[in-house]
């Protein structure tokens, strides 16, 4: 629709939407995480920086696998380090189901008081972002030194090396009596609608992008983690004045753990006799405990 006739919207939480600008052949897609956010974080008894740098880090998967045209397709983002104090941090995203862990020091966490750099957190880690596509069986993973300020970054050094696709992306967290609320933006440039063909190089000064970027950029952090704004409202703001923007509701989004007893039995039954008989503890159980939500299952094989 014109840009003059976008709706204002309501205040969308757990949700994305998605946009284009076809004159600038640009996509973008913008999230806003609430409820869900919190009922992650709260499996955990996460000190302040973890649950910082997990808020974040769920709302780029949020933005990175909302791209997926796959619909069982999944996203999994996998940040890891041998000598920093979160040793290892794991979200994955997969039709709107969302789920998220961070295993870390603690002690050495308290150690970096209450607002440690990225650097501080992981040391000399890597990025690793993998697509999962099931109706093709394809899998692409790509990997890149964890630097920067923030895991967006790191985000955009992914695209820009791995996918050659110039991209922005802004992400906003805000804690409060409430509880925790994240928004995030990405914007990308398919350069002649070249989606789907290769790219041979990334155009960071093609006028179209510098104009996006210019534009995306002006978003402010209060604006993305701000609960009364709607998320159709933000895109107005940012691009009004462009000739046409498409705007389309994407999936709501829900903590997506998928553990129970029948999958882990599932699971199990691929090994043989000898090898569950060495899982099992005095009882005659197996003992499954589920990262993400904290949880213990006790399966009876027998």
């Amino acid at each position: 629709m014109p840009a003059s006739e976008l709706p204002g919207g309501d205040t969308g939480f757990d949700r994305t939407l998605f946009f284009t600008v076809p004159d600038r052949n640009a996509r973008g897609r913008v999230v806003r995480l609430g409820p869900v956010l919190d009922e992650i974080l709260s499996a955990h008894s996460y000190p302040a920086p973890i649950r910082q740098v997990l808020a974040e880090a769920l709302t780029l998967t949020v933005l990175l696998g909302s791209l997926l045209k796959d619909a069982e397709g999944q996203l999994t983002m996998q940040a890891q380090t041998q000598d920093g104090p979160v040793e290892l941090l794991v979200c994955d995203y997969r039709g709107g189901e969302l789920r998220g862990y961070v295993r870390h020091d603690p002690a050495r966490v308290d150690e970096l008081g209450p607002n440690p750099t990225l650097f501080s957190l992981f040391g000399a880690g890597y990025l690793a972002i993998t697509f999962d596509l099931p109706s093709t069986g394809q899998r692409y993973q790509g990997i890149v030194p964890l630097e920067g300020e923030t895991l967006a970054q790191a985000c955009e050094s992914y695209f820009l090396q791995s996918e050659q696709l110039p991209t922005l992306i802004r992400v906003a967290t805000r804690t409060d009596a409430s509880g925790c609320v994240a928004g995030g933006m990405l914007i990308q440039h398919l350069a002649e609608g070249e989606e789907g063909r290769e790219r041979l190089h990334v155009r960071l000064d093609h006028p179209e992008w510098e104009h996006m970027a210019i534009m995306g950029g002006g978003v402010r952090t209060d604006e993305l983690a701000d609960g009364q704004l709607g998320l159709e409202t933000l895109v107005w703001r940012l691009f009004h004045e462009e000739r046409e923007v498409r705007v389309e509701q994407g999936a709501e989004i829900v903590r997506g753990c998928r553990c129970s007893i029948e999958h882990y039995r599932s699971v199990l039954s691929r090994f043989g006799a000898a090898e569950q008989a060495e899982m099992k503890n005095d009882d005659g159980l197996v003992v499954v405990d589920c990262a993400f939500c904290s949880r213990e299952f006790a399966i009876d094989l027998d």
